[in-house]
């Protein structure tokens, strides 16, 4: 397991934070209240952890092929629905959702390999990521992977912690299956929309791996 580059400053800051707040409560509380001093140091460590936990990268082996559609991020399917897309295709599409808790890795890869056709990043709201309205209305950031077998249109989505959204990709950028696309802070929510023949493999409520779980089968 490694840390994220997008970590390094947070962590960074909560560490100094950590180690102030650590030798202030022993040189004025430890001697006259030990428990309290080591109650502090308890919790504000689980917090420290906690932090770093956010950015974790854990090695995997991903899953490339070229038949197949990986999952996007680590989370829970929440949504599996066809819809009509307003924002690119303009037509019915399959829309999976996978929210991502605090407590799931952020890091978010590529549902397929190919060339990046489309990178468009949108202002908008906070709403908690299981709204609906938040995969139009939340800032958010949508790419288009256009690949031998189809195109697929990815969302890194904002909710209500999760307020910075980190994408690495460009227009007519080569990519990899399962490789690194950007990074969610805190959590929140990553949409793939599918070809509306696409066959789902993925069923609500399920725990999935980024670039590890199959999403789908062209």
């Amino acid at each position: 397991m490694t840390i994220h580059k997008e970590g390094y400053k947070t962590i960074a800051i909560c560490a100094f934070v950590f180690a102030l707040l650590n030798l202030g409560s022993f040189y004025f509380i430890s001697f006259d209240e030990p428990w309290l001093s080591w109650l502090i140091f308890l919790i504000s460590l689980a917090l420290l952890l906690f932090i770093i936990s956010f950015f974790r990268v854990p090695s995997r082996k991903l899953t490339v092929n070229d038949n197949c559609i990986v999952c996007p991020a680590d989370g829970k399917v929440v949504v599996i629905e066809e819809i009509t897309d307003e924002e690119y295709f303009h037509a019915r599409r399959i829309q999976v959702s996978i929210f991502m808790s605090p407590a799931n890795v952020h890091r978010n890869v590529n549902a397929i390999g190919g060339e990046v056709i489309y990178s468009q990043y949108h202002r908008g709201k906070y709403l908690v990521a299981w709204n609906p309205k938040s995969s139009t209305e939340n800032e958010r950031h949508s790419i288009v992977i256009k690949g031998n077998r189809g195109e697929v249109l990815v969302k890194q989505i904002a909710g209500a912690l999760a307020k910075r959204i980190v994408n690495y990709l460009s227009v007519g950028q080569s990519i990899k299956q399962s490789e690194e696309m950007g990074f969610i802070k805190f959590g929140s929510r990553v949409d793939t929309l599918l070809p509306p023949d696409a066959k789902v493999k993925v069923e609500l409520n399920q725990a999935v791996q980024g670039g590890v779980t199959v999403l789908a089968e062209w």
